[in-house]
This record gives C-alpha cells, structure tokens and sequence, in this order.
C-alpha cells in the first residue's frame, strides 16, 4: 500500500444549491490509507463538501482531483467508479428489501471489494438480521448496513456522513471498531462528524470547516494543543 501518496485534493472548490453558494474555496488534502475528520458546526459546509467531491450538489467549481483525475466536470456515477463510497446521513435503506438485499444491491466501483461473509463477519448484527425488511431493522443496525453496503463495491475512498449520529453507545463502539479495521485494511476514510469523542481517536488529522472554507488543519498528534481553539469553534 502506498501510504503517503496523495488519493484526494480539493483545490479552491465552491458549491452552491440553486442561488445558495455553500462551499467558499474548500482546500484540503487526504492521503491513501488515512482517516481525516472533517469537524465544525452544523451548516459550516461540511456535508456539502462530501456531496461535492461526489457531484452531488447544483453546481461547483475549483479542483477536485481523485487518485489523479481531475473530477469536477464528471457526473457523479463516474466519479463513484473512480472508486468512491457515499454514507449519506439520512442513510437510504430499502424497507421493503431484506438486510442482504439492501446489502446487494450496489454495483461494484472496482475490483477487490469485501465478501458478504466478510462483511457479516464484521457486523454480526447484520448476519443475525440478513432476512429482516430494512424497514424493521433498527437505527444502529441501518446505520451498519449503509456502511457495510459500500464495502462490497470495492471503493478504496470512504466518504461518511455522521455515521455515530443518535446511536447507542455499544453500537458507536462496533462502528469505531469497523473503522480501525477498515484503516488495517489500508481504506481511505473521510469522515464528517459532530461526535468529537468518537472521532478524535480514529482520525490521523482533522480539518476545521466554518463558513464554506477550511480555517484550521491539525494532526491527531496535535489535538491537545488545539482544546481552546475547537472548544471556541465547536464548543467542544
């Protein structure tokens, strides 16, 4: 694995939804293999820049280089096939699927992807449930499943929207575990998160997003010397 190397940059990115200009010059980077965390105050832009890497918003402009292609002209079923996975926060399971099924039901981005054994071994919840509708899984164990879904595509770039957000503590835990596993298995994670104690034990660096833009960028080895500031920004 080519830890170090470069897999996202985000140069001068702007994004809006209709006359609405959300994202005001984003710049960031990840490299192959990391964890970066992306914290800030709701409406600071943080969900906008996901769904932006990923085509998801009216319009946006600036760089946004995946892996080496420049992606900001592509549609976004093509920048997903640059190996790309979404965790939306509203997580978008079928009701009327069962657990597997919703589990199947992407396609696969790039070769390589995990097994449904694999991902069963991971989250035994999911193979407990594997025949429920995920209508009646509950919100933990659809939260697990809209992260395990992704993992059979063979994404390499993990994108992660709130995933810790409203869940018992024992299911949090299971998430972080799955994460640290996913790292092993040298995926690439950027997360957006309002849980700060979830997040700051998982992340190898944080961006600090407030209004549309980047205002700080720390590594893990960093964090206690940056209590005040997050504490004045996040209020954490």
């Amino acid at each position: 694995m080519d830890k170090g190397v470069e897999l996202l940059r985000l140069t001068d990115v702007h994004a809006w939804y209709g006359e609405s200009h959300i994202l005001h010059g984003i710049d960031l980077s990840v490299n192959r293999g990391e964890v970066v965390t992306l914290l800030g105050r709701n409406g600071a832009g943080r969900t906008t820049t996901l769904r932006a890497i990923l085509g998801l918003v009216g319009r946006r402009s600036g760089s946004i280089m995946v892996n080496g292609t420049e992606a900001v002209a592509l549609p976004p079923h093509r920048i997903a096939h640059l190996g790309i996975g979404y965790c939306p926060e509203e997580r978008g399971i079928f009701a009327s699927l069962s657990c597997e099924e919703n589990l199947m039901l992407p396609p696969a981005v790039a070769s390589g992807g995990m097994s449904v054994a694999e991902i069963y071994e991971m989250f035994p919840n999911l193979a407990e449930r594997r025949a429920s509708p995920g209508g009646r899984l509950s919100g933990g164990e659809q939260q697990m499943l809209s992260v395990a879904r992704i993992l059979r595509t063979g994404a390499r770039l993990l994108l992660l929207d709130e995933i810790s957000e409203g869940l018992a503590p024992v299911i949090v835990q299971a998430l972080g575990r799955a994460i640290r596993l996913l790292r092993g298995k040298g995926l690439t994670i950027v997360m957006v998160e309002q849980n700060f104690r979830f997040a700051a034990p998982l992340a190898d660096r944080f961006y600090v997003v407030e209004h549309g833009r980047v205002i700080e960028s720390f590594a893990a080895a960093e964090l206690p010397a940056k209590h005040s500031m997050l504490h004045e920004v996040l209020g954490v």
